[in-house]
C-alpha cells in the first residue's frame, strides 16, 4: 500500500505519516517526492510517498487512512525527543526492578524470543525492558549478543519484525515490538548522527556528494532529519526496496 504526506520539513512529514497510520517510523519505507526549501517569503515544503506493508497496517487505521490522508488535518502533532519518540514512546512505565512479565502476551513474547534464539543456536536471557499501552520493549541479554545484532543491526531487525508479526497472531496488532540487545539501537543511533555530519561536513569541502550504505527506512530518515536544516547540503534516498542509499550531496545556498 502507498500513501503521500506532505510537512513543511521532512520529520513532519514523516511524523505525520507514523501518527495518521498508526506505525511506527522503521515499519514503513519512505520516498522524498519532493523538497522545497523555505526562503524569506515562502514556507519549506516536503512530500513524501509512503510504502506500507499489508502486515504493518492495523485494521482500525487501514479502514480509516485514505480518509485520513486527504482529510490532512491543520492541527501539528507534538514531537517527542526522536530517541524517546522511537523507544518508548514518551509514555511507557520504567520496568526497572521488574523486568519479568506481568501478563500472558508478554509471557508469550518472551517465550517466543527464548525459543527463537535457542533454536538459532544462540540463546540467552530474555527480558521486558519497557511496557506501555501500545509498545512492548524486549531485551535479550546474551553471550551472543553480536551475532544476534548482525551487520548494522540486520539480524536484530529481522528478529524484531518475526516479534511482531507473532504478536499480530497473538491478536495484538496495535502493540509495537522493540528488541533491543546491549543498547544497539541507542548507540547505532548516535553513531548515525555523527556520520551525518561527518559526511555533511566532507561534502562541503569537495562541493560533490556521497552515497552511504544501505540502510532500512528508520536509519534514513535519521540521516534525512540530522542534516534537513543545513542549508547547502540536501539528502536523497536511492535504489529500491527496503535498504536503500542516501545521497548527500552539495547544493550551495540561496
Amino acid at each position: 500500500m502507498e500513501f503521500e504526506f506532505e510537512g513543511r520539513t521532512e520529520k513532519e512529514a514523516i511524523d505525520r505519516a507514523a501518527g495518521e497510520l498508526g506505525l511506527e517510523k522503521d515499519d514503513f519505507d519512505v520516498e522524498i517526492l519532493e523538497t522545497q526549501k523555505s526562503g524569506l517569503f515562502k514556507k519549506g515544503l516536503v512530500r513524501i510517498r509512503v510504502h506500507v506493508g499489508n502486515f504493518g497496517v492495523s485494521s482500525k487505521s487501514s479502514s480509516s487512512t485514505a480518509e485520513k490522508s486527504a482529510a490532512r488535518p491543520s492541527e501539528k502533532r507534538q514531537n517527542d525527543s526522536m530517541e524517546r519518540d522511537r523507544i518508548t514512546g514518551g509514555s511507557s512505565q520504567a520496568v526497572f526492578g521488574e523486568p519479568e512479565p506481568q501478563n500472558e502476551f508478554e509471557e508469550k513474547m518472551i517465550e517466543f524470543t527464548s525459543g527463537l534464539i535457542e533454536r538459532m543456536g544462540y540463546p540467552g536471557k530474555v527480558s521486558i525492558l519497557f511496557r506501555d499501552n501500545s509498545k512492548l520493549g524486549l531485551k535479550i541479554d546474551s553471550g551472543y549478543s553480536s551475532i544476534l545484532i548482525g551487520k548494522k543491526g540486520k539480524n536484530l531487525d529481522a528478529l524484531q519484525l518475526l516479534l511482531n508479526i507473532y504478536a499480530g497472531r497473538l491478536g495484538k496488532e496495535e502493540v509495537r515490538i522493540i528488541l533491543d540487545t546491549e543498547n544497539y539501537r541507542i548507540r547505532r543511533e548516535e553513531s548515525l548522527v555523527r556520520l551525518a555530519y561527518n559526511v555533511a561536513e566532507k561534502v562541503r569541502e569537495s562541493r560533490g556528494s556521497i552515497l552511504l550504505e544501505p540502510m532500512n527506512p528508520f536509519d534514513r530518515w535519521l540521516i534525512h532529519t540530522t542534516l534537513n536544516d543545513i542549508g547547502d547540503v540536501e539528502t536523497k534516498s536511492e535504489g529500491d526496496g527496503l535498504y536503500k542509499q542516501v545521497r548527500v550531496f552539495y547544493r550551495g545556498l540561496k
